[in-house]
């Protein structure tokens, strides 16, 4: 009879959980039917009586993205357009010149040429600013149209000219097929150390790792050193594959947890590894995040690797593209990812914003302790911690400023209109950092601080400037000596971006790796540890 009794609460609690269920999901439902009959009326009388025409698209399109903006910043929104810009760089490949550009009002300018394609044989080089397309003036144009202009059919011409430094040229260049190689150079640094630098994880990026990890073994590497550094992430397949090449068939390479339970997944390695027993250094710094977090965590919770560099960014949502209607796309985060040893790599909660709207740091919070294959202790809270910290001084809120600018850029397209050589690649060394303080102050004067951001726009809203105009000069003054003084807290970080970037401008991207097999500290320390075994099987062991 109790038995009977103790069925019948089961049942009666069961369905009041189904009908809480049910009421809550309805629940859900209509809010959301409810705010898209609002978003749709709204827009009918907008569109009937507003005074000026509205645009369908446009207004669309910003009122999505300024719905997503408060979520995280890797949930986005594609219109047809950039649905195909974002296949681009998942593939790596695309029918262009070669080249990477910055879209403005001059035009198209050109970042970086690719050696060997289309640019590069015309003779085009970074610094240029394509201003007119078969005729066509294209300043003052939006970057969706910018973007069109130089994309097209393989082996289909197209007529620009281009403003470099005030001359102008006239040319014809024709559309290839440019492959964007994720592994842009690989080499032995010394007869038993090999070195690889990964900077993408599209889809061909475990096969060109495979394929140089092979080429530096018939050199008879015997050690490696695996650059993952500025490497921003991409496919997790290809993280999962890389990690595989080092690691055991079975091995758990990481976890994903989410709202919706089949994307909670844990992805184990699948294929026969490459090597389970040369000696590996992972490199990361601050801008190593996603796919480069994957690989460099799992090998380092399985002991496999020593981490060396900076702390990684940190970057540990998932995404997923989902397709919409009339071709658009949402790249969603679904997920986070955790380590083998259960580490969340994200760092920033952008769930909890403070009341101005910063995003909060785990790292600043508790953290928690996790324990490698060996025993050896490591933290979640953001990233991955290397074994081994090398690297920069810590940026300065002005130096974080002044890299989202352009000023390094126009620096060194100056340098080398005032240098047309310098040393072979492997010797070149940057070290006219004052220079480069006179140029910001003189020249390029685009690269403002927030507080100097913050004074102009108060002295632009006094009734009569007149008034202040000698003291803003003073306060001008104060402000441009204090900038110059937080980005010299600096100048081994930034000297070493310019180098990069001198060195790219004349010898490609394989002339800075061939400077950093020899200069960088980075690299150097991660040979020496590897030379002595004894070292690395310690910080390994844990011991």
């Amino acid at each position: 009879m109790r038995r009977v009794k103790v069925k019948k609460y089961q049942v009666i609690i069961l369905l009041i959980g189904v009908v809480l269920t049910t009421y809550s999901f309805k629940s859900k439902f209509f809010e959301v039917a409810k705010q898209l009959e609002i978003y749709t009326t709204l827009y009918k009388e907008l569109n009937m009586y507003y005074v000026n025409e509205i645009n369908p698209a446009e207004f669309t399109d910003k009122a999505i993205k300024n719905t997503l903006k408060d979520l995280d910043p890797y949930t986005n929104y594609y219109d047809e357009q950039e649905v195909e810009e974002a296949r681009i760089r998942r593939e790596g490949e695309y029918a262009g010149i070669g080249v990477s550009v910055y879209y403005d009002e001059k035009g198209i300018t050109l970042a970086e040429i690719y050696k060997g394609y289309e640019a590069d044989k015309k003779g085009l080089k970074a610094g240029d600013i394509i201003t007119k397309v078969d005729g066509q003036p294209i300043q003052n144009m939006e970057s969706d149209e910018l973007s069109q202009f130089l994309k097209g059919a393989p082996n289909s011409s197209v007529n620009i000219e281009v403003d470099r430094q005030g001359k102008l040229m006239n040319l014809t260049v024709v559309r290839e097929k440019v492959v964007v190689n994720p592994v842009p150079y690989y080499d032995m640094i010394d007869n038993e150390t090999g070195y690889i630098v990964l900077t993408r994880f599209n889809e061909k990026a475990s096969s060109e790792v495979k394929k140089a990890f092979k080429a530096l073994k018939d050199k008879g590497m015997k050690k490696l050193v695996f650059d993952l550094r500025s490497n921003p992430g991409g496919s997790l397949l290809e993280a999962i594959n890389i990690s595989n090449f080092f690691l055991p068939k079975g091995s758990t390479i990481v976890s994903t947890k989410a709202k919706v339970k089949k994307w909670s997944n844990t992805y184990r390695a699948t294929n026969k590894p490459l090597d389970l027993e040369i000696p590996v250094a992972v490199l990361v710094n601050d801008r190593s995040a996603s796919a480069s977090e994957i690989v460099s965590g799992a090998l380092q919770d399985f002991d496999r690797a020593v981490v060396l560099g900076e702390r990684s960014f940190g970057k540990g949502l998932v995404q997923r593209y989902r397709q919409l209607t009339y071709g658009t796309q949402l790249k969603v985060t679904i997920s986070k990812y955790y380590t083998p040893s259960g580490r969340c790599i994200q760092e920033l909660d952008y769930a909890n914003r403070d009341e101005n709207g910063k995003v909060p740091k785990f790292s600043d919070g508790t953290v928690t302790a996790y324990k490698t294959k060996n025993g050896r202790t490591v933290y979640d809270g953001g990233g991955v911690q290397p074994d081994i910290v090398v690297g920069f001084s810590e940026r300065t809120e002005a130096t974080k400023e002044l890299i989202k600018t352009r000023a390094i850029f126009n620096f060194v397209t100056d340098f080398t209109i005032k240098n047309p050589t310098i040393s072979a690649a492997p010797d070149f060394t940057f070290n006219q950092f004052n220079k480069f303080q006179d140029y910001i102050l003189t020249t390029d004067t685009s690269f403002k601080t927030v507080q100097e951001k913050m004074f102009l726009k108060a002295y632009e809203s006094l009734e009569s400037e007149q008034l202040l105009s000698k003291e803003y000069q003073q306060i001008k003054k104060k402000l441009n000596k204090n900038k110059v003084e937080e980005i010299s807290k600096n100048r081994d970080y930034i000297s070493n971006l310019i180098q990069n970037e001198i060195l790219s401008r004349y010898y490609f991207k394989e002339g800075s790796y061939q400077n950093k097999l020899k200069k960088d500290k980075v690299v150097l320390k991660a040979v020496d540890v590897l030379k002595d075994t004894k070292q690395y099987s310690k910080i390994l062991s844990g011991a």
